[in-house]
């Protein structure tokens, strides 16, 4: 019988089936009995059933990596598949964090960075080239998704392993910058926070309390009686990743006069890519952009994804033509920035947009990366690693200039190592996270680094003078 899960973060318990329509068919739960809770599937449904929930619970095992998962507790010896599914309740690391007192506080006079994006949930497994093939699913790719579409590829999926987490490009990166500068090295504490869009439902609970306990301030409050998003990464035994997303109710991020107090309070503005595909969503972005610059609060803009850039070119240079300080892109992306052939290199991409933006961070894979300055660009080596999931790797590589930028780093070369480094972390574990002993670690390293290096760079003026 297919697993039922628990996660103690939220009131009652998810069932990932999204078939439909809500989804409990074929009276798979014929046999529960006892007491009552509210069950809610990720469409946003709810039903009320009645199960054992005292036995359940009492069968959850804790295993070491944070991850609940009950099995086969109908009591039947053999009756059905009882691998079940996971969801991620909170890896060691964030049970660490609470212990600790980690978390959030009463909101600072300034917040170092402020993200503006979707709010999303990851559900990431491990599959096989055939089960994309079986689906009709381009490998590689990131596609939107709607309802129907989501729980066909759920379904194809039961019986498999994956977790559910936060996710989402921009908390991947907003969540390492917090633990890269959660502790006193470099300076004081960062305050991380974001803005975006939950619904009401059990999964928006979760995604709040995810990156609460990760030292992120979500500041929107939930949509009432709306569902939040979600999305499915695929990753192959070869570490590329495919992405399905469905949007639910973060298809609406509004301005309002309380997103404009938070910007004129924050350092560091970063607007995910994402959000230009998104109805509507441009007006909010250019509105946040204005009052950003108006209180001086520099701009970060994430490329995101070569197919938004290509659907929505005139949007994108309407912003960082006209504001973004900072933009991320991986070499790809660069190029369709720039319209470049994929015959360019990534170096001339970088060079070309940061004739127009004052920082541009381009990176390629396991090549390395740029950073473009005033038509000029620096190549940083990749960090050593052994790829397990390149998910997440752009994100975090972005946290780490975010934090050398942060902390008044001027070397170029230092700040781009420092990002290769956090990023290589990421692509060698299972998993978009930042872990927080490897967090704590990286900052140590990048701190020694600082006071006893005198690392030069491959530009005439290897520091960044100003904005």
């Amino acid at each position: 019988m297919r697993s039922l899960l628990y996660s103690p973060l939220i009131s009652g318990s998810l069932f990932p089936c999204c078939y439909e329509p809500c989804l409990v068919k074929n009276n798979r739960l014929r046999r529960f009995h006892g007491c009552t809770a509210i069950v809610a599937c990720f469409c946003g449904g709810k039903k009320t059933l009645k199960f054992p929930f005292r036995r359940m619970v009492s069968e959850i095992e804790r295993k070491r990596d944070g991850v609940y998962r009950v099995s086969g507790f109908d009591g039947c010896s053999g009756s059905e598949d009882t691998t079940g599914e996971e969801i991620e309740s909170g890896s060691e690391d964030d049970i660490n964090e609470e212990e600790e007192g980690i978390g959030v506080s009463a909101a600072p006079e300034k917040w170092d960075v402020l993200g503006l994006g979707q709010a999303m949930i990851d559900f990431s497994g491990m599959v096989d080239d055939d089960f994309l093939k079986r689906l009709g699913i381009e490998k590689g790719t990131r596609k939107l998704v709607n309802h129907e579409e989501r729980g066909r590829v759920l379904q194809a999926m039961d019986g498999c392993s994956y977790k559910a987490a936060a996710g989402g490009s921009l908390s991947n990166s907003l969540v390492a910058l917090a633990r890269l500068g959660s502790g006193p090295i470099g300076g004081p504490g960062l305050s991380v926070a974001m803005v975006g869009s939950v619904g009401s439902d059990p999964l928006g609970g979760f995604y709040r309390e995810k990156l609460r306990r990760a030292n992120v301030n979500f500041l929107s409050a939930p949509i009432n009686e709306g569902t939040t998003g979600t999305v499915i990464v695929l990753t192959t035994p070869d570490a590329q990743r495919t992405m399905l997303a469905y949007q639910g109710t973060s298809s609406t991020v509004n301005y309002d006069s309380c997103l404009a107090s938070v910007i004129s309070k924050t350092n560091i503005l970063v607007v995910e890519g994402y959000l230009f595909e998104l109805p509507h969503t441009i007006k909010t972005i250019t509105k946040a952009c204005e009052d950003a610059h108006r209180n001086g609060t520099l701009v970060a803009v994430t490329a995101s994804d070569v197919s938004c850039i290509e659907r929505h070119y005139d949007d994108f240079w309407e912003i960082i033509g006209n504001y973004a300080d900072i933009v991320f892109a991986n070499s790809d992306e660069a190029r369709e920035l720039c319209h470049f052939s994929s015959k360019e290199s990534p170096m001339s991409a970088a060079r070309y947009l940061s004739h127009f933006i004052p920082f541009v961070s381009v990176t390629n894979g396991p090549r390395g990366s740029y950073i473009g300055v005033k038509g000029e660009a620096v190549y940083i080596p990749p960090s050593p690693c052994v790829p397990v999931d390149t998910c997440g790797a752009g994100d975090t590589y972005a946290s780490g200039i975010l934090y050398g930028i942060l902390r008044g780093v001027s070397d170029l070369k230092s700040m781009g190592t420092l990002a290769a480094r956090v990023a290589a972390v990421v692509v060698g574990q299972q998993g978009t996270r930042l872990r927080v002993q490897d967090a704590v670690e990286l900052a140590e390293s990048f701190e020694f680094h600082l006071n006893s290096s005198t690392v030069s760079s491959d530009v005439g003026s290897d520091h960044i003078s100003s904005f």
